[in-house]
């Protein structure tokens, strides 16, 4: 299937499914198969309407946590176990993007980047392979291997980064979570910070709570603090409330402006690129 390029202003999108969504994290290998399925709706519409122009980041669940919560301590290869379940989780989101008549094809983040003194190392030729196929790459957080020869995690909030690593040109990261956005008025509000300076985002992290105890990688400082490193690459970034009843999510390719105004959200950048985008 040839890939017709995209218009110049539309951007390549990272979306990051939360496990929250279709997985109860305080369970036991819970895996709801029916959102999963309303979810894969969603994206396989956008993957048809934009292919190789789209990334599917999924978030671990209570099989990811899990994992984490479980294991031993002092074997460097402790959270090995990590793999295994996220793996079983992109597996899941393949089979349902399947059905919806997706090229979707889980990869191992593991096997694309290690860890360095000076950060993660990351050799992208087959994403991109994919993406050229007209395929959409299903990924999700994963450990790695450093210099020292200890596995380290990799949540699923910081594997937009890796896709950054890899694909040039505008990008635009987007978390789909169970709240709107980063809350001004604690974790049961309603009122949404509407926008983050990645220069300068301390005001952001004075609202952050800490995350729930079913939660092993960090809750919404893990998120701030990936789509702050990923706004500093150039990226736009959004987190939002996900709804599988929603009729498409056509609208994460249009400019933020244009989006429908009951599609509440915060939106983390670089004062430079909001200059630009005027």
């Amino acid at each position: 299937m040839p890939i017709l390029p995209e218009p110049p202003d539309v951007p390549f999108l990272v979306l990051k499914i939360g496990g929250s969504l279709f997985s109860d994290k305080s369970k036991d290998q819970d895996l709801d198969h029916r959102l999963l399925d309303r979810y894969a709706r969603l994206v396989g519409a956008l993957a048809r309407r934009h292919p190789g122009r789209i990334v599917l980041v999924s978030g671990g669940g209570s099989l990811g946590h899990g994992a984490l919560r479980t294991c031993a301590n002092g074997d460097p290869f402790a959270i090995a176990g990590l793999t295994e379940a996220t793996f079983r989780v992109k597996w899941a989101w393949a089979a349902a993007l399947r059905g919806q008549g997706v090229r979707a094809f889980p990869l191992q983040v593991a096997a694309m980047c290690v860890v360095q003194p000076n950060g993660l190392l990351v050799r992208g030729e087959v994403l991109r392979a994919v993406l050229r196929a007209g395929g959409l790459p299903v990924l999700a957080g994963d450990c790695l291997i450093d210099a020292d020869g200890k596995l380290r995690t990799l949540s699923s909030d910081r594997v937009p980064e890796v896709v950054l690593a890899v694909v040039p040109g505008a990008c635009r990261v987007v978390i789909l979570t169970d709240v709107p956005g980063i809350l001004v008025d604690g974790p049961d509000g309603m009122a949404v910070l509407p926008t983050v300076e990645a220069g300068d985002p301390s005001a952001a992290y004075r609202l952050l709570w800490p995350p729930t105890q079913w939660d092993s990688t960090g809750g919404m400082r893990e998120k701030l603090d990936a789509l702050v490193a990923c706004a500093e690459k150039g990226a736009e970034c959004f987190i939002m409330r996900g709804d599988p009843g929603l009729p498409d999510l056509d609208f994460l390719y249009d400019p933020a402006e244009r989006w429908p105004a009951a599609v509440r959200h915060t939106r983390i950048a670089l004062r430079s690129r909001e200059l630009l985008c005027r």
